[in-house]
């Protein structure tokens, strides 16, 4: 493309763009009559256009819905040099952070635990976090990648709760507010939270909700880079809240947008525009002379946006909204650029980093609020139960073993960077089991220790549930703590074991709780006590109380230990194993049923822990059996093979012998004949089938 080409497409973007701006100011001032009515500048028009992607129509009803709220909140005409906005401010309880999520969108703060409802009004805490955000959104760079929004609920307390408050501030930002709200990370959200917080995402609207996610210290930093997040909060960053508040002052005190308002409008109206008037500028002396004089295309906004076309070489008819956008932030970010690089708030956009997740990062099934259908039934090959005991008769243990060693014989699909880093290879029980990095259960870090995250455990989803599980190894003695910190960290009710501690006169696993009842261990700041022992033929199951010390929360853990698995191969019936996996199941519904309203999450509840020795074999049986039962009982169909193939995606080696695999086989079948689901299977030449063809 030529450069004459290139400046004739970005002309008519331009003009496209001060039309709307244009339009914007036209409407809003033929609503009203009110002769007190805030002057509206481009630079304010250009801030909901951008925040509406230049849909003219929604970005007046985001202007109304803004000034609506700010007259009836009184977050005009405020002085953040005066009490009670003053003290307010100092709490640092709410901030913008100086880094940025990789997507560049800014980052705001609030910390519960800073807030004391019965001190302070709605209107001071409103009045400072409107006031801050308006300098944020000053940058360009803002304007364009959005926002997201950190509610830290770590270590807080009932008292430190405001509900019409987090209310207050959610309508604010999701639909009064001129800036693209592009996540909500509500940040170790106690269980008190969860009914409340049920009840306030009802009126978030659908688009929003997908949006906001209730989630763990450590899996914060799978949102946001940890060079963007306070040591605290997981991440590498000192927060100087006092230099951004000199910044704020210095800032609103030299308002542009205002003065140009007051020049060109020749408004009488200054004194209500102060410090706290109106919205960030942003805007430009070319774009308001542009909108006075509209056939003025020159060489200043052409010299602004030849970078940006020289860098996209797009065609005029190739042009769309996202172009209008980025030009009109280039237009701004190329006169006003000392708006955009503050001397304290100097954002960086963090892509070196782009965190070891391409897609939505593993969370908890606590996370975000719709259900994810994975292996739901359209993908693999499911079979009916009917179908499956034919494919059984016809392949034989033998055919059943030779699929088994195709899916086996593939390599692994992803890498295990975190499990061979020095600090992390003693945590493996097994050398050659280690954990895949894009599935893997990410734990708070401690002591500033970057490796101590770290834990061979793995997310993996069920059946129409994300994250359904967590497929770990058998804890030992020195990992004890970090499992009990995972726990923790992602509310687990149930934990299943199908292992014992010693078999043929080997440890297999560590004795990581007290098997006797009345007695407790310690690890870190977890006491584990056992209340309660029901020993049965199969399986043993003990009930725990988890208490952490720092915060002195209780919950309560269902310890389920499977013990008559042989010494080798796999059971001789399933029987005992299904009806093990029964209980464990009807015991994490029960448990859920408990928490009521205080439970927020997937209607299944959050992942239950899975392990037996290396967290692959017995553990991957489980998982294939679960899965299977349940997705045969919901729509009549399973997928053995595509179920132990999804599974080894999250989990590497899981199903870890060929006799496992044909169990799952045999384990189904006989379950389906339990519940009448199958009137009868002729499995008598099973064995025998195609046994010397190999």
């Amino acid at each position: 493309m030529k450069k004459k080409d290139k400046i004739t497409v970005m002309d008519i973007v331009l003009l496209w763009a001060l039309k709307a701006v244009k339009q914007f100011i036209d409407l809003i001032n033929s609503s009203s009559s009110d002769p007190h009515r805030k002057v509206v500048t481009p630079a304010i028009a250009t801030k909901f256009l951008l925040a509406r992607k230049f849909d003219i129509p929604r970005a007046v009803a985001l202007y109304e819905q803004h000034e609506l709220i700010r007259q009836r909140e009184e977050l005009y005409g405020f002085d953040p040099l005066n009490d009670p906005l003053r003290t307010e401010l100092e709490t640092g309880k709410f901030t913008m952070l100086p880094g940025r999520d990789a997507s560049g969108a800014a980052i705001a703060l609030f910390t519960a635990n800073l807030h004391y409802p019965m001190t302070v009004t709605h209107k001071t805490t409103l009045q400072g976090v409107v006031y801050q955000l308006d300098v944020a959104l000053q940058s360009a760079e803002t304007q364009k990648a959005g926002l997201v929004f950190i509610y830290d609920m770590s270590t807080s307390k009932y008292s430190n709760f405001d509900y019409d408050l987090s209310q207050k501030i959610l309508t604010l930002l999701k639909g009064g507010y001129p800036a693209r709200l592009k996540k909500v990370l509500i940040v170790t959200a106690p269980l008190w939270f969860k009914a409340p917080f049920k009840i306030l995402r009802l009126f978030v609207r659908e688009k929003l909700r997908e949006r906001v996610f209730t989630v763990s210290i450590p899996q914060l930093s799978l949102h946001v880079p940890r060079e963007s997040l306070p040591v605290r909060l997981g991440g590498t960053l000192d927060i100087d809240h006092s230099s951004w508040l000199l910044h704020c002052y210095k800032s609103m005190t030299n308002r542009e947008d205002e003065i140009i308002a007051g020049v060109d409008q020749q408004q009488n109206n200054t004194s209500q525009n102060n410090s706290g008037s109106t919205m960030g500028s942003g805007g430009t002396t070319t774009v308001t002379t542009a909108i006075l004089d509209p056939h003025l295309t020159g060489d200043v906004m052409a010299g602004s946006t030849d970078h940006y076309v020289s860098s996209h070489h797009r065609s005029p008819s190739s042009i769309g909204v996202e172009d209008i956008s980025d030009l009109a932030v280039a237009v701004a970010a190329g006169v006003h650029h000392h708006h955009v690089h503050h001397s304290h708030h100097h954002h960086h956009h963090n892509t070196s980093s782009s965190e070891l997740w391409n897609e939505n990062p593993p969370s908890s099934a606590s996370s975000g609020f719709s259900d994810d259908d994975s292996l739901a039934g359209a993908e693999g090959d499911p079979k009916t139960i009917e179908q499956i005991v034919q494919m059984v008769r016809e392949l034989g243990k033998q055919g059943l073993i030779r699929e088994y060693t195709d899916i086996k014989a593939r390599a692994p699909e992803g890498t295990f960077t975190h499990a061979k880093l020095r600090n992390n290879l003693p945590k493996n029980r097994y050398t050659d089991v280690l954990c895949y990095d894009h599935s893997r259960v990410v734990l708070s870090q401690e002591d500033d220790d970057p490796t101590s995250d770290y834990i061979n455990a793995n997310f993996v989803d069920g059946y129409k549930q994300k994250n359904a599980y967590i497929s770990t190894q058998g804890p030992l003695p020195k990992t004890s703590y970090d499992f009990w910190r995972m726990v923790w960290e992602q509310h687990c009710l149930v934990i299943v074991m199908t292992t014992r501690v010693m078999e043929r006169g080997r440890v297999k696993c560590g004795q990581y709780w007290e098997p006797n009842e009345g007695n407790f261990v310690e690890y870190g700041c977890f006491q584990i006590r056992t209340m309660a022992i029901e020993a049965n033929e199969d399986y043993t199951v003990a009930e725990l109380e988890l208490k952490n010390t720092k915060t002195d929360e209780v919950r309560c853990v269902s310890h389920w230990q499977f013990t008559s698995w042989p010494d080798y191969g796999v059971p001789a019936s399933a029987r005992a194993m299904l009806n093990f996996l029964q209980r464990a199941r009807e015991k994490q519904a029960d448990m859920v049923k408990s928490l009521g309203d205080m439970w927020a999450g997937h209607p299944r509840g959050p992942p239950i822990v899975v392990h037996c020795s290396a967290g692959i074999g017995r553990t991957g049986t489980f998982i294939t059996l679960d899965i299977c039962i349940s997705r045969l009982e919901d729509v009549g169909s399973a997928d053995i093979k595509g179920t132990v193939e999804k599974i080894r995606s999250q989990r590497a080696y899981s199903i870890q012998m060929p006799d496992q695999y044909v169990f799952c086989h045999l384990a189904l079948i006989e379950y389906a004949l339990s519940r009448s689901l199958l009137k009868s299977a002729d499995l008598s030449e099973f064995e025998e089938r195609d046994e010397d063809s190999d």
